[in-house]
């Protein structure tokens, strides 16, 4: 039987000529599902990318992949499109990339449609149940009003079973999901996982790019077929069925020398410019050196919550720091989708460097000796962050996210999802860095994230649900 994905000494390089695949050979048959592990910056997103037939401006791509028997590199994108339709879909790491921002949800899934069932009137009907069985089979089938929002009105989470529809909905052999899990809420987590069970289950081979352990093991215990493939440098160096690998727990103390209040928020509200309430009368302090946690279901206005602390959104309410409206660089903020918040033509290292010269005066040089600094200390050197940031992993560049927001030395740091995308290693490697910032700077940290390790020595927990507070933090005493 011809396999539903194939690869065969399949490759990508830089422009540079840095390796980031290097001979990857995999086959999956329908309903296999193929786990693809790895520290950050193994090549894991570059893999997914290439089965697609994709790589990120300035990566080549050698060898061969095979969907359903159709070969898909070497394509135009018009010819990608068309080759790829019907064979193998793609949910990212970060939703936004695939979601139209322009455009409402409910014409684009249509559109998809089309491309498998037909236009015109008379595949309407089709068209109708492919949308309806997509939403239902990604867990939106329940939201109410869904198809007339556009994207930024939806939630992290939202966004993300939404890209999944929209890879759903043309009913594909294959499906490639770059950390799936990513920023999801545990009731969230698992819902997805069973979705994914049932996908494979149904026929579709899924190919998981993921840090996420765990989850590996709750779709091998449900039953499919799951096979590990590890990479490390963009080569593989282990592959076989679904075993019990171990991660590392991170060791940290909690942060010491904390002082006086410094974040002080009161009735913040966050509004459509429709009157839709996302965010409704949340009050909370902070003081230096403190870390608070921010949880809640997907859809809760944890986002929101943050980018209204950074001054990202028309808001009522106060937010003080240090008892007055934030200055420029105060409160910096590291977004969920970090891939988005680089420039593709400039190098990592320059956007990384840059806050320190525009906020803090340095010199082009000594900014840079800094952050090269700091972003060896995060496990990114010198050759990494000199590439443009199509060269670097998501996790890669989620950890340079942060380190450019800490040189900018911030009073508060809001960070969305910051380890989301790292394995072990480099969570502690981050979290560490996070807590010598408010131990030796008196930084402010507040926390969106849903993984217990990332929010274990939080010093409080804020919990939302429908955009209002459900557990408020309770106040800690001067130390």
């Amino acid at each position: 039987m011809t396999p539903v994905l194939r690869a065969a000494g399949l490759s990508a390089h830089t422009a540079d000529g840095a390796v980031l695949l290097d001979g990857v050979d995999l086959e999956l048959a329908a309903g296999a599902v193929l786990a693809v592990v790895g520290p950050s910056g193994a090549g894991k997103s570059t893999l997914g990318l290439a089965l697609l037939g994709e790589a990120n401006p300035g990566i080549g791509l050698a060898g061969s992949v095979r969907a359903g028997g159709t070969e898909l590199l070497g394509h135009d994108p018009a010819g990608l499109r068309t080759a790829r339709a019907g064979r193998v879909g793609h949910l990212p790491q970060h939703p936004g990339v695939v979601l139209d921002p322009v455009r409402r949800t409910g014409p684009v899934l249509d559109e998809l449609a089309a491309t498998a069932h037909g236009r015109g009137r008379a595949h309407r009907a089709a068209r109708d149940t492919a949308v309806a069985s997509a939403l239902e089979r990604a867990g939106l089938g329940a939201e109410p009003g869904l198809l007339r929002r556009f994207p930024h009105q939806l939630s992290g989470g939202q966004q993300q079973r939404m890209a999944l529809a929209q890879t759903l909905v043309t009913g594909p052999g294959a499906v490639v999901l770059d950390e799936p899990t990513t920023g999801l809420d545990p009731v969230t987590r698992g819902a997805v996982l069973d979705r994914l069970c049932t996908l494979a289950g149904s026929g579709t081979a899924l190919v998981l790019l993921t840090h996420d352990l765990d989850a590996i093991r709750r779709i091998a215990a449900a039953g499919p077929t799951v096979e590990v493939l590890e990479l490390h440098g963009g080569r593989v160096v282990r592959r076989g069925p679904a075993g019990a690998p171990a991660e590392v727990t991170p060791a940290r103390g909690r942060p010491a020398g904390v002082g006086a209040a410094l974040l002080a928020v009161r009735g913040l509200t966050v509004r459509t410019g429709s009157g839709v309430t996302l965010l409704s009368d949340v009050d909370l302090t902070l003081e230096r050196g403190r870390c608070l946690a921010v949880v809640g279901p997907s859809g809760a206005g944890k986002t929101t919550l943050g980018r209204a602390l950074a001054g990202l959104v028309p808001h009522s309410g106060r937010v003080l720091v240090d008892g007055t409206e934030p200055g420029r660089g105060t409160v910096q903020y590291v977004h969920q989708d970090c891939r988005s918040a680089f420039l593709d033509h400039r190098s990592v290292l320059d956007q990384v460097a840059r806050p320190a010269v525009l906020l803090r005066g340095s010199s082009h040089a000594d900014a840079h000796t800094e952050a090269l600094a700091l972003l060896d200390r995060l496990g990114l050197p010198g050759e990494t962050v000199a590439r443009r940031p199509g060269g670097l992993s998501g996790g890669q560049l989620q950890r340079a996210s942060v380190a450019r927001a800490l040189l900018a030395r911030p009073s508060v740091l809001v960070a969305d999802e910051p380890t989301s995308a790292q394995d072990g290693e480099h969570r502690r490697l981050l979290l560490d860095e996070l807590g010598h910032a408010r131990r030796e700077d008196g930084l402010a940290l507040v926390l969106v994230s849903h993984d217990p390790v990332t929010i274990a020595d939080a010093d409080r927990t804020l919990a939302l649900a429908d955009g209002r507070t459900t557990v408020p933090p309770e106040p800690v005493p001067a130390v």
